[in-house]
């Protein structure tokens, strides 16, 4: 009972200090945004020089309240534009029961969702990614069995 304590006091604190975060750099202007991130973060991209802080459909806002079309779409991670409703609707709808499971765990709905992507797309498999280097990856270890089994390599 100590640890659930432990854990909920801990969990305030940290809501709080998020919470107090938010509102002190809530109306930075974006020079500051930007010099916060290139202070405290690894330097990866060479980002544009714009801080957005919302978005819908195709179109994003900076914290100035600059208007932009979309064309990168999240390197396509947002296709379908940003917030879309139902897409919105849905992921607070399974957020409220199951945020997460590894691959460490079964969950409810995986397995439907390769079964309806093998049936749709005629596949025999179907295997999900997180990244670019986790598809190079499998490919890696898919052309290596492939060879063993088939060519005896």
């Amino acid at each position: 009972m100590k640890s659930a304590r432990v854990l909920k006091n801990g969990l305030q604190k940290r809501a709080g200090v998020a919470t107090l975060a938010a509102k002190c750099f809530s109306s930075l202007a974006q020079q500051d945004y930007i010099a916060m991130e290139k202070a405290h973060g690894c330097n990866n991209y060479a980002p544009l020089p714009v801080v957005l802080e919302r978005a819908e459909g195709v179109f994003m806002w900076d914290t100035d309240g600059n208007k932009y079309f979309d064309y990168l779409a999240g390197y396509s991670a947002v296709n379908q534009g940003h917030c879309h409703p139902k897409l919105v609707e849905a992921m607070t709808e399974q957020a409220k029961k199951l945020t997460l499971t590894s691959r460490a765990f079964h969950n409810n709905k995986f397995g439907p969702a390769l079964k309806y992507l093998t049936q749709e797309f005629g596949y025999d498999k179907v295997l999900f990614m997180n990244s670019g280097s986790e598809a190079g990856e499998s490919a890696v270890k898919f052309a290596r069995r492939w060879a063993y089994e088939k060519k005896g390599v």
